[in-house]
């Protein structure tokens, strides 16, 4: 097995993208309201196959989005805990970018990265509010099939 490959971006990357951010903030401030909301939400993602987070403002506008698959993770190991805590420390920079402090986070699936996904983020130093499972759950299942005739 070859070595674990983990994107990191270059100085100059870092900035376009931390300037790209900026200005989707000020566009979206500047039609919301003239003051610059400090809250947000994180949506987990969490499937057998991989993990995704997204931060958006407070009415549900996508400010940034990362994945396991995003930062380089590539097959089963896109699914692990590992991954998923990497991923939440990647939006979590994004977050801290942007001035976002305090999230609500929301977590959906039912993959192996959901809670580390949830502890990297309150170590990382994000203020969480409130963590809810929004994960669906059918109430009465598919429709049996036909009764077998021989």
């Amino acid at each position: 097995m070859g070595k674990k490959r983990i994107i990191s971006q270059s100085e100059e990357e870092l900035l376009k993208e931390k300037d790209k951010l900026e200005s989707a903030l000020k566009k979206e401030v500047k039609v919301k309201s003239p003051l610059r909301s400090k809250e947000g939400r994180i949506y987990i993602f969490s499937s057998y196959n991989n993990t995704i987070l997204t931060l958006t403002d407070v009415s549900g506008g996508v400010l940034s989005w990362t994945s396991s698959g995003r930062l380089g993770f590539k097959g089963a190991k896109k699914a692990t805990p590992f991954a998923a805590s990497k991923v939440a420390e990647a939006i979590s920079q994004a977050a801290k970018k942007l001035g976002i402090d305090k999230v609500n986070v929301f977590v959906k699936g039912i993959g192996s990265g959901r809670e580390s996904a949830v502890r990297s983020l309150a170590a990382r130093g994000l203020d969480i509010s409130s963590v809810k499972d929004v994960t669906p759950i059918p109430h009465n299942g598919c429709r049996p099939p036909k009764v077998r005739r021989v």
